[in-house]
């Protein structure tokens, strides 16, 4: 259970981009039957285990 719960979504992370990039971005998500913040949280992961200390 306590797994379950670290992992809903609580949070939110606010960023400015260019609007033309934004549109691309979210246009191109969509083409790829996915949706924007997926990728975003898919890239987050990725980058966390890509440069997190090995404890």
């Amino acid at each position: 259970m306590e797994n379950k719960k670290s992992k809903n979504k609580n949070s939110q992370l606010i960023i400015r981009i260019n609007d033309i990039e934004r549109v691309e971005f979210v246009e191109l998500c969509e083409a790829l039957d996915t949706s924007a913040a997926r990728e975003v949280r898919r890239f987050i992961r990725s980058f966390l285990a890509e440069h997190k200390p090995n404890d």
